[in-house]
């Protein structure tokens, strides 16, 4: 990567990536939709009678009590008298009740879990970022570079993060080494919510996204800032994503040294092609998989929001479109934000008679209903599916042959075996048909339609303990890429 040229004494030390908001050119408007009970033994119960008198004796109770002493806070002595009052029958329903309420409040999308993070761990994080000043930047802090890149929701520049009590020249901005993300008056809205996301990942899951260095708005107006805009900052991580390797005429092997630190020797370019592929795919799903686990959905999957950091990590960007389905964050039931070229046949995270979310706390305790009976996550786990599609296969590549895909695949039904007798993009399936078709077998199980259940599509869980990431040979390869990214 190239250094910053910054004036002699002293320089800048840290690299990061601004985002400044507007509204997405091609942001498509709203489109309609297409279309316990238990078993009891009672001669076992009988039998059981002595252990259970065992388990609830009284003496225990007691016990814990007289260790405990004054240690143990009023309302919990007050709960274990309470409990040592009741009836042996009584206490085994107390004891599966608070089974079921545990299993509840700790099943995704982790209400439990969620609480925590919500009036615990983000006081703490604010509360840390204010002392470090990480809250408090401001238009000084930063000179910002060239254009680089543009999101869903805003404009990516480079930049420079300049020390406190350092004054450097100007014309360093066209040399300095970071990423800024910019957006525009009128789409406010969508950097909120992109800041909300990449602080609740940050503290969820740091791994799956680009270290998040905090937020300001422009004090004032010149030639690099509006006043009044919005601007998020990121540690530099890349300039590249999955998308622009995937422009390049030589992907996948273009990707092969980033991917496992090194050219795989003794493995011909057709087996180097599924490895470098698969290494992808393993950390897009186990990327989806820790964000699904949160109860947040991404909606907007696709190469450009894929960045490949040097050591070869593949890492999430642009939340803007993201929704957080255990409080009901940026969640709408009739608006839609998605890229028709990536989005699923179902359109919507959720159905459009899913009615606005209530309070975030009210929400947050019904969600694992929610989530139960709708399966939001799945729709992420279509778009990966297309993610891969275009990587096994050159000529779903371009984007004028993945609109042609979409209407194909519309018109076989959403069944991608329909589809492989019906195409004439003359596609070579020789990647997705390699190491007995397990590729295409898991292609098949995304790329699909869902049931009346809303199910018919593999989650990440499951996705990543399909046949396809089982492999000796592709096992010893992930070594071997961890190994690399150690080194470096």
């Amino acid at each position: 990567m190239a250094t910053s040229l910054l004036h002699p004494n002293p320089t800048p030390t840290a690299i990061t990536t601004l985002k400044h908001h507007h509204h997405h050119p091609s942001l498509k408007p709203t489109i309609p939709p297409h279309n316990v009970s238990f078993l009891t033994n009672t001669n076992r119960l009988n039998t059981n009678t002595t252990k259970c008198n065992a388990f609830f004796d009284y003496n225990v109770v007691n016990s814990l009590l007289d260790v405990g002493g004054d240690k143990f806070p009023t309302f919990l002595r007050s709960l274990l008298l309470e409990f040592e009052d009741l009836s042996d029958m009584q206490r085994w329903e107390s004891v599966l009740f608070g089974s079921l309420i545990w299993i509840y409040l700790t099943s995704r999308p982790g209400v439990l879990i969620g609480a925590i993070d919500a009036y615990l761990l983000a006081p703490l994080q604010l509360g840390f970022d204010n002392l470090s000043g990480r809250r408090n930047l401001k238009t000084a802090d930063f000179l910002v570079g060239n254009k680089i890149g543009e999101g869903s929701f805003g404009v990516v520049y480079s930049g420079v993060l300049v020390p406190k009590n350092v004054t450097v020249d100007q014309d360093v901005t066209k040399r300095g080494r970071s990423k800024v993300k910019v957006g525009i008056k009128g789409a406010e809205e969508f950097g909120e919510f992109e800041e909300w996301f990449n602080y609740r990942l940050s503290r969820a899951a740091p791994e799956t996204c680009a270290e998040f260095l905090g937020s300001f708005v422009a004090d004032k107006t010149n030639s690099q800032f509006t006043k009044g805009g919005k601007w998020l900052v990121w540690k530099f991580e890349g300039d590249l994503t999955l998308g622009d390797y995937i422009k390049d005429r030589n992907f996948p092997s273009n990707l092969e040294s980033v991917m496992f630190g090194r050219v795989l020797q003794g493995v011909d370019s057709s087996r180097r092609n599924a490895l470098i592929i698969k290494q992808i795919m393993r950390q897009i799903i186990t990327s989806l998989k820790k964000i699904h686990d949160t109860g947040i959905v991404h909606r907007d999957i696709k190469p450009a929001n894929l960045v490949v950091t040097k050591k070869g990590q593949i890492k999430l960007i642009d939340f803007g479109a993201a929704t957080d389905l255990r409080i009901g964050k940026n969640y709408v039931p009739d608006r839609t934000l998605l890229d028709p070229d990536y989005c699923p046949p179902e359109l919507y995270v959720l159905p459009e008679e899913t009615p606005s979310p209530p309070p975030a706390p009210i929400a947050a305790f019904f969600s694992p209903i929610l989530w139960q009976l709708n399966s939001p996550d799945l729709f992420d786990m279509y778009s990966a599916g297309i993610v891969l599609l275009q990587m096994a296969i050159p000529t779903l590549r371009s984007p004028a042959a993945l609109k042609n895909f979409n209407l194909e695949i519309k018109t076989c039904g959403y069944d991608l075996k329909k589809w492989r007798e019906f195409t004439r993009l003359r596609p070579d399936f020789q990647i997705l048909d390699s190491e007995s078709g397990r590729g295409w077998d898991l292609a098949t199980k995304l790329i699909s339609e869902r049931g009346p259940l809303r199910r018919g599509r593999l989650s990440a869980a499951s996705a990543l303990r399909h046949p396809y990431f089982l492999l000796g040979g592709d096992q010893a390869a992930a070594v071997l890429s961890k190994l690399s990214s150690s080194r470096k």
